[in-house]
């Protein structure tokens, strides 16, 4: 692979991680009933919602780029 794809790539991985990471430190007791209440969605549900962020994502880096 090329490496400029690579350091943009690597860039956005550890902003996503800074972003994932923000809501359990500031509100752990929130994140953790989250995450029970997540266990309690069907699969279906969740392949549903899981879709839609992906084809947000997708359609908003058509926008942007």
């Amino acid at each position: 692979m090329n490496s400029e794809l690579w350091h943009p790539l690597l860039i956005g991985f550890c902003l996503m991680l800074v972003m994932e990471g923000i809501l359990p430190f500031l509100y752990p007791q929130r994140w953790r009933n989250l995450v029970h209440q997540l266990a309690l969605v069907s699969n279906r549900g969740l392949r549903i919602t899981g879709f839609v962020s992906m084809m947000t994502g997708v359609i908003l880096l058509y926008i942007f780029n």
